[in-house]
Formats: structure tokens, C-alpha cells, sequence
């Protein structure tokens, strides 16, 4: 006898597919999946091997969140043609899912990395550290711009990317340079926004985004640059300005660029007084 051919009992067809014995019970009873065979005498379900291949179909498209009745829809007319086209559609779904836990593990990495240096770094030290080249999204301000237009223009850019919560973000402001020479510590006129999905060199290939060297993107430059950390209220950021000017000076450095702001402790404090704001500004290779 052909062992294809032969019958399963529902505990084996069950155990052969990694589910429970219910699943099939189940999917019977809706008219999703029948058995080969009921047993007259005791109605015990029968299942064969030529079956396996129908259920897996089913089992991957519930992984895929398809629901019930779009998987009973493709059983009543199953085809090659039905089944690519609903393929196709679960593979787009599928690739935006990995894209947001792909931009979710950076933000997490984001995080991690802000409290190592907490836990780690003497925060009272000026440094120099090296930067990849990132690309950031960048709204302009003034000094006349209110807290709430800047919620509202940072709201606004990050639906853009689809962002599935404020926080799937990090949030800087940029000082320029020249204003930082001239003594105006509070000229702030961007607030950028590091967006985890954003890759400097890959990102607008694929996507209908723009590239990340054309508009709306600003570069932050990879290189050298100078970094220290401010704790505590932004109206005292102007001396560590101060400090970080001298400390560049004594080692006839030139800053260029922008000063980038951002905070690093907003998730673990409770008091604006234990506010801890990195401070990172290139210095001008020769």
C-alpha cells in the first residue's frame, strides 16, 4: 500500500504539523480545512499526507496575520494566480514589519547607548570623539518660535516617515557655529530629527523618499569632532559653551558646522535640575 495514501489519525496529522489536535478540529468545523475521512462508527477524523501541503499554505498565511475569512476567500477559488497576488501583498506587509523593528532596534540601541555613557563617562570631561556621517531631517526655528509651533513642526515632519510614535525618534536642536564666535549661545535655528530608518548612504534608493544628500536632508558630517555634556537647566548651557571654547582654543582647533544638541536622560529623570544635554560640534580638519 502506498504510505502516502494512508490514513492519520488527527493526533498524528496534528503532531506532524507542530499544532494542536483543536486547530484542525477547529478549521472542520468553519469548513476551513475537512479531514479525508471521518470514521462512521466513532467520528474520529482521518487525515493523508497529500493533505500537508494545503495545511502549511493555511499556516503560513495565519504567521502572516492573514485573517479567517480572507484565508477561506483563497480556498474557494485557490489558484496560482490568487495565491501570488495574496502572497505578494503579506511579503509588503511583512517587509514594513521588519523595517520598523529595524528602526525600533536602533532607537533601542540609541537608548542604550545614552545610558552606558550615564553610567559610565565622567560628564564633567570635554573629549574628542570620531562621528560617523549621519542624515538627519531638520525643521527651521527662531528665536520667536513658540514651544507649541515646535511640537507642532516636529509632529508634522515625522508623520512623513510613518512613524508609529514620537519616540521612535531622537530629537536635537542646532546652534550654528559662527553665532557660538560671536557669543550667541541661545541663536538656535534648526531642530533636527535623527529618524532610525534613515541610512546616510542607502536610504532613497528604494523608497519613495529622496535621497538623504538631496532636500529636505541635512548631513551631519562624519569626522572629528568635540563633545562634552551640560547638566541641568538650558539657561546655564551658555558656560560650558564657554569651556568648550577655551578648551579648543588651547589646542588651536576651529569648530564649523552646527552645535547639536540633544538630551540624553529624559527617560530616567524626574527634575529639570538632572537634565543632561550632549553637546557635539566638528572641528574644522585642515
Amino acid at each position: 500500500m502506498d504510505q502516502k495514501n494512508k490514513l492519520l489519525t488527527i493526533g498524528q496529522f496534528a503532531a506532524m504539523h507542530g499544532i494542536n489536535k483543536k486547530t484542525l478540529m477547529w478549521y472542520d468545523e468553519i469548513g476551513l480545512f475537512k479531514p479525508a475521512a471521518v470514521n462512521p462508527e466513532n467520528g474520529y477524523r482521518c487525515y493523508n499526507y497529500h493533505q500537508s501541503a494545503i495545511l502549511e499554505t493555511i499556516l503560513l498565511l495565519r504567521e502572516l496575520d492573514v485573517s479567517i475569512s480572507e484565508i477561506q476567500d483563497f480556498m474557494k477559488n485557490r489558484s496560482a494566480e490568487s495565491l501570488k497576488a495574496l502572497l505578494e501583498e503579506k511579503m509588503t506587509d511583512l517587509d514594513r514589519s521588519i523595517e520598523h523593528m529595524q528602526a525600533l532596534r536602533k532607537t533601542l540601541c540609541s537608548y542604550h547607548e545614552n545610558m552606558n555613557t550615564l553610567l559610565t563617562m565622567d560628564l564633567s570631561e570635554i573629549r574628542i570623539i570620531e562621528k560617523e556621517e549621519t542624515a538627519l531631517v531638520t525643521v527651521e526655528i527662531s528665536g520667536d518660535t513658540s514651544f507649541d509651533k515646535e511640537v507642532e513642526l516636529i509632529t508634522a515632519e515625522t508623520k512623513k516617515y510613518q512613524l508609529r510614535r514620537l519616540h521612535d525618534a531622537s530629537y536635537g536642536t542646532m546652534l550654528p557655529v559662527e553665532s557660538l564666535y560671536s557669543g550667541r549661545f541661545d541663536d538656535y535655528t534648526r531642530i533636527f530629527i535623527e529618524i532610525p530608518a534613515i541610512d546616510a548612504e542607502d536610504s532613497g534608493k528604494e523608497k519613495d523618499v529622496p535621497h538623504p544628500r538631496e532636500s529636505p536632508f541635512h548631513i551631519q558630517p562624519g569626522g572629528r569632532y568635540i563633545q562634552a555634556f551640560h547638566k541641568g537647566n538650558w539657561k546655564t548651557i551658555p558656560r560650558k559653551y564657554q569651556e568648550i571654547l577655551a578648551f579648543a582654543g588651547q589646542r588651536d582647533l576651529r569648530l564649523s558646522g552646527f552645535s547639536y544638541e540633544m538630551g540624553i536622560n529624559e527617560n530616567v529623570i524626574e527634575r529639570m535640575e538632572d537634565y543632561i544635554t550632549q553637546i557635539e560640534i566638528p572641528i574644522e580638519e585642515d
